[in-house]
């Protein structure tokens, strides 16, 4: 059974990726990122997400991206603005996606995997500039440069960005058909400890907003405001 690393953040994109994956065959290896993010709900979530999918590991791999700094993120002091933003917001955290792909990449050489799978999407998304074709193209060439399995074979990994064309709603019924329960999954960027959502930020606005055109009920449990 060919193996395959998939990012796991605990939201809707990776848990349908997750879902995807392992209809396409793979023995799902799920990797999340501790990396000093408000919304830590989002890792309770991925760690049930993970055992609902019976992956085949889940490690979390913890880093400091708090010590970078620069995004509302991670830096409680920076409001998460609670109305759609022009350019990249303030959420935008510096090199995160190239960072978690480094850190996926390693661990599937050591897996003697050549696949992982990442949940970015690059229409009903924030703006990050990280979740672009041009960025996943540019990181597969990096694998075959900057790894012993690339250097000795001469071919690199692929990164699957199954939803990068996708509509939220399209995703949301993609991942409902293949049975993804999007109840255990977290997505606000200000949740509170219990996984509730505020409602009001931009990857609720999203989230909401597709479940609507997707014509299926939301699950998202909002706290009262």
């Amino acid at each position: 059974m060919k193996r395959a690393v998939v990012l796991l953040s605990g939201g809707l994109d990776s848990a349908t990726a997750l879902a995807i994956a392992r209809q396409e065959g793979y023995d799902c290896h799920a990797l999340s990122v501790a990396y000093g993010q408000r919304h830590a709900a989002e890792l309770a979530a991925a760690q049930r997400v993970a055992q609902k999918a019976g992956v085949a590991a889940h490690q979390v791999m913890h880093v400091d991206l708090d010590a970078v700094g620069g995004s509302a993120l991670t830096d409680p002091r920076i409001g998460v603005p609670e109305a759609p933003s022009v350019g990249i917001p303030v959420t935008y955290v510096p090199a995160r996606n190239t960072l978690f792909l480094a850190l996926a990449l390693g661990w599937a050489e050591v897996l003697e995997a050549r696949d992982i799978f990442i949940g970015v999407n690059a229409v009903d998304y924030s703006g990050y500039p990280d979740c672009r074709p041009e960025f996943i193209a540019a990181f597969e060439h990096l694998t075959r440069l900057a790894t012993k399995a690339g250097v000795e074979s001469g071919q690199g990994f692929h990164v699957h960005t199954p939803l990068i064309h996708l509509s939220k709603a399209d995703i949301i019924r993609r991942g409902h058909a293949l049975g993804v329960d999007f109840g255990a999954t977290v997505s606000c960027y200000q949740a509170d400890a219990e996984g509730r959502a505020c409602g009001v930020c931009d990857s609720c606005r999203i989230r909401r907003e597709g479940f609507a055109a997707a014509g299926l009920p939301d699950p998202t449990r909002y706290r009262p405001r």
